[in-house]
């Protein structure tokens, strides 16, 4: 592991690497643990599966520990994380104590005990109330800026219990007595859902789907989720259609056991019609080489969805070095220079507007996604991730 951690030198900004063995000389021996509800599906647990073993080459004793519940106690923490994210949720008296009494049963069954433990989103929130020792940080990666009032109020209670509490955007966050850190969420170069790809390799992997490479193609890569908006952006490129022969590829997950995602899907295909130049893909949740083919295949990466927390995807793609149409929602804008890396639009007429002149300038699309890549490498990868953390522990766990 040791010298995959300096295969990031080729990748990182120059100097990251050096900076990453001196910051860890400041917290050497000390305990971090991460608890999580899920150790694979999603952005967060991705990134946690290669940051917890780069840490303990740096000389940190790292760990990952993960929530055990029920059906009920997963209905219940859903309609948590919905309600932060604004949807309107009502949790009983009885829904309520099933969340605290799966969370004590955690608590007994888990080692909390380290220097500081970091705990990721609303599932294994209410572990602070049998906090043992060392500080503790809550982890939020959803856009709280509008949640809905009487969820928050009641799941307010446990996080100010927390040292401190730490998200993706300063707007996904609540006023909170506490002290608050901004910590962008990152992507991997090195992953096999990042790594560079043969010419070769990307033609065989479109074979596989039955997707020519003689048209650009727009590919927009979200679980089928009405959030994601997939209908808005079949719109978008029946409008780019009139004026280019291109094709659209829609790559998703989300469906198995989810009615709602079902229900997306059969609109999403209902709405592609016959028409052969859409391709709707169903992956499965670890489908990491297929989604690095369709991204490199891609001329021009869509992600406008109606609601996101921050978007990672938009960072795979830009390390991909492709130009990216993003919408206002959640952190994708956050992560456009708007006009340098991509666009920012606001509308489906817009994002068309956009990718004709994109599709009509070839030289500028190449541009931007150099610029894309180069603005990946300074903001979004592990190796920055890793200094944040390194950085909260040395903050905290000091004295």
């Amino acid at each position: 592991m040791i010298g995959e951690l300096e295969q990031y030198r080729e990748v990182a900004p120059k100097g990251t690497v050096d900076f990453l063995h001196r910051l860890s000389d400041l917290v050497q021996g000390k305990q971090f643990l991460h608890v999580s509800a899920v150790r694979y599906g999603g952005g967060m647990a991705e990134i946690l599966r290669r940051i917890v073993p780069v840490m303990k080459t740096l000389g940190v004793e790292a760990r990952w520990e993960v929530i055990a519940g029920t059906q009920e106690f997963s209905d219940v923490t859903r309609r948590i994380a919905d309600g932060l994210q604004g949807r309107a949720e009502t949790i009983t008296s009885e829904m309520y104590e099933t969340y605290l009494d799966i969370t004590a049963r955690n608590a007994k069954a888990l080692n909390l005990d380290a220097d500081l433990v970091v705990v990721h989103d609303p599932q294994p929130a209410a572990l602070i109330d049998h906090r043992k020792g060392g500080k503790w940080v809550w982890r939020c990666h959803l856009d709280m800026g509008r949640p809905h009032r009487s969820i928050w109020s009641l799941f307010r209670r446990h996080v100010v219990k927390y040292d401190a509490a730490a998200f993706s955007l300063p707007g996904f966050a609540q006023r909170l007595p506490i002290p608050k850190f901004l910590i962008y969420p990152s992507i991997d170069p090195l992953t096999e859902k990042n790594r560079e790809l043969s010419r070769v390799e990307i033609v065989q992997g479109l074979e596989r789907f039955g997707i020519a490479k003689g048209k650009p193609i727009l590919l927009q890569v979200a679980r089928f989720d009405r959030f994601k908006d997939q209908l808005g952006t079949i719109r978008t490129y029946r409008m780019v259609k009139k004026h280019h022969n291109c094709q659209l590829i829609l790559a998703g997950s989300g469906v198995l056991h989810d009615p709602e995602g079902e229900s997306v899907l059969a609109e999403v295909q209902a709405a592609a019609g016959n028409d052969p130049d859409i391709h709707i893909l169903q992956l499965p949740p670890e489908a990491d080489r297929e989604i690095n083919v369709l991204q490199r295949a891609a001329s021009v990466v869509v992600q406008k969805a109606l609601k996101e927390g921050f978007g990672v995807a938009v960072s795979e793609a830009m390390w991909k070095g492709k130009p990216i149409i993003g919408g206002t929602a959640g952190g994708v804008s956050a992560q456009i220079v708007d006009g340098a890396t991509g666009f920012i639009v606001h509308s489906v007429e817009g994002a068309a507007f956009r990718i004709r002149y994109l599709l009509s300038n070839p030289g500028v699309m190449t541009r931007m996604g150099a610029s894309a890549k180069e603005h990946v490498r300074r903001n979004f990868l592990i190796t920055r991730h890793l200094g944040d953390h390194l950085t909260l522990l040395k903050l905290l766990c000091s004295e």
